[in-house]
């Protein structure tokens, strides 16, 4: 509860910075924050990849993008009521939905039912590894992987993009 009220309060911090510079630092502490509760979940492989990209990555990538653009947000001009409206309809469905999440360590839940099982007694007869966990992240969820990396290389596509376009504008 400690690392989510963390978290709940970081991301108020977010929204309410108009420094850029001290909004990316911010950014980057969330992603810390939300690395340390995913160990806390036991999700060590998910901590890791969260504090590398979260952190490291794109962190460095905002302070590129930073270096290159105005350090302060412009005011509005006028309150994105659309913009909220669809924010807070989203919180909703989401809590709605979390709702009905079986309980953190649940042995009824269904993926210790079904998945957990399967892979513990036919993932070394038909992936050949004797590693059960690198098993399940080499092997059956290769897609998942190579989606991530999919969607790193698509960000920083996106930010060289923005850069590019930046310098011949500047």
């Amino acid at each position: 509860m400690v690392l989510a009220t963390f978290l709940a309060v970081m991301a108020v911090g977010i929204a309410r910075q108009r420094n850029l510079f001290a909004a990316v630092m911010l950014t980057g502490i969330f992603s810390l924050l939300a690395a340390a509760l995913f160990v806390t979940l036991d999700a060590v492989d998910v901590a890791f990849t969260e504090a590398a990209v979260g952190a490291g990555i794109t962190t460095v990538l905002l302070l590129a993008t930073l270096a290159r653009t105005a350090h302060r947000q412009r005011e509005a001009r006028r309150v994105p009521v659309a913009a909220l409206v669809v924010v807070l309809g989203c919180g909703a469905l989401l809590m709605y939905a979390v709702a009905d999440l079986p309980a953190v360590g649940d042995a009824r839940a269904p993926a210790h039912q079904h998945v957990a099982p399967r892979y513990i007694e036919q993932s070394p007869r038909e992936i050949g590894i004797p590693n059960m966990v690198t098993s399940v992240l080499a092997s059956y969820r290769g897609y998942d992987t190579l989606g991530e990396v999919a969607v790193i290389f698509t960000a920083g596509i996106g930010v060289l993009a923005l850069l590019g376009v930046a310098r011949r504008c500047g």
